[in-house]
């Protein structure tokens, strides 16, 4: 039996993996929702505690449920390699993905499993393409990292505004800059956690700390060049925004998903393209100062969170645990819009926007990567197997998706 014929007989088209932890619980909350069981979509949830796990589920789902049941763990790799081959994608929120990730990675990459995520680690993803790309493009198994709020919006921001910069102008923009204009809640435990952990790495090996500031460390071997420079670190005034900006803490790796979707794309927008990211803070003293104490408050977490003593005390005090999170009224009232500047050959100026209507760290983040890991099991994709980015693999068809399920408006200004 070929690969392909073995995993058209598997018996889930997605498992859960981490269904027990706060961004897990709310994915399952979806599916019930909106890919009950019984229905065309077979899914099954995934955790190492069968007790917490069967807990969950009866509270998600009702005692009645009948949702599939996996147990494995990470440190357990024949049990990762039961759950993997046991369905077409792995759905996984387990991280730091850096100390948990890896060896679900490689049992994917080996066993032709389609796996997304919501790593936000460049320097494990880095790791995991140099190491699997090759077993991943034999067996078929697509790789689709950062399917949440990082990197979604930007992009996807980036691949619409192309697409209208085409059909309105009949060529792309030459340089794109995202402006954070509005976001309400805040990042989650997760994305934290996954942040000390790349601080960790980088201060005992030196390419770990080259890999976090090179702008084109995701792009594919020998094409890790180009005229974009480090992200944003201080203040600066966007002159086609009219505002202050300060430096925006997910750039670090959403600009570099970006630019690996442009390298995997084969550079339809040239390869001068050059892409920023940064959160817009007004216009005038006032956009001045709150630039000036995001930059501060940025550097002053930073520091803190590089010291275990205060690690352990003040940024505890100040961020949720991984497992923890907002209320749901909070995340049904969380939003975030971003403005995307771009500027074409002849120097005139483009706008669009993304638009999320709930908390991104959350809400927002728990639909994209349902919606990412449905994509990969339903649609028909036009990718073989290797390391993708959500726009080099899925495109039109989790675009489609974003807008009519996930929440996400995108719009010409």
């Amino acid at each position: 039996m070929t690969m392909a014929a073995e995993k058209a007989q598997r018996a889930y088209d997605i498992v859960v993996w981490g269904a027990t932890g706060f961004t897990g619980r709310l994915v399952l909350e979806y599916l019930v929702k909106n890919y009950p069981q019984g229905g065309a979509l077979r899914w099954a949830a995934a955790a190492r505690d069968e007790k917490k796990l069967s807990r969950v589920l009866q509270e998600i789902a009702g005692p009645a449920h009948k949702i599939p049941i996996i147990i494995a763990d990470s440190e357990n790799i024949p049990s990762l390699r039961s759950m993997v081959t046991s369905t077409r994608v792995i759905l996984t929120t387990v991280g730091p993905y850096a100390k948990y990730g890896s060896g679900l990675v490689e049992a994917c990459a080996e066993n032709g499993t389609h796996y997304c995520d919501l790593s936000g680690e460049p320097q494990w993803m880095r790791r995991m393409i140099d190491s699997y790309q090759a077993t991943a493009a034999q067996t078929g198994a697509r790789i689709v990292h950062s399917c949440g709020f990082d990197s979604i919006p930007s992009d996807f921001g980036v691949w619409f505004m192309q697409r209208e910069a085409i059909r309105l102008h009949g060529h792309p923009c030459k340089q794109i800059r995202m402006l954070v204009r509005v976001m309400k809640g805040g990042a989650s435990g997760g994305t934290i956690a996954s942040m000390t952990q790349a601080m960790d790495e980088a201060r005992s090996d030196r390419n770990v700390a080259r890999i976090l500031v090179d702008p084109y460390a995701l792009n594919p071997e020998g094409e890790r060049k180009g005229p974009d420079r480090r992200d944003q670190t201080g203040v600066v005034f966007d002159d086609d925004a009219g505002s202050w900006t300060a430096p925006f803490v997910m750039a670090g790796i959403n600009t570099k998903i970006v630019r690996r979707s442009h390298a995997l794309s084969g550079y339809p927008y040239g390869r001068d393209f050059r892409y920023s990211e940064a959160m817009m803070t007004g216009a005038g003293p006032a956009g001045w100062s709150k630039a000036s104490m995001l930059t501060a408050g940025l550097g002053a977490f930073m520091f803190a969170n590089s010291f275990q003593l205060t690690r352990s005390t003040l940024v505890k005090m100040l961020v949720p645990k991984p497992g923890e999170g907002p209320s749901r009224t909070e995340r049904e009232n969380g939003f975030f819009k971003l403005n995307f500047f771009g500027r074409l050959a002849d120097g005139s100026l483009m706008r669009t926007s993304v638009t999320g209507d709930r908390d991104p760290g959350y809400g927002s983040t728990s639909k994209m990567l349902s919606e990412s890991a449905v994509c990969l099991a339903r649609d028909a994709l036009h990718v073989d197997g290797g390391f993708w980015t959500p726009v080099s693999a899925m495109g039109e068809s989790l675009f489609r998706r974003l807008i009519e399920k996930a929440g996400l408006t995108f719009e010409l200004e």
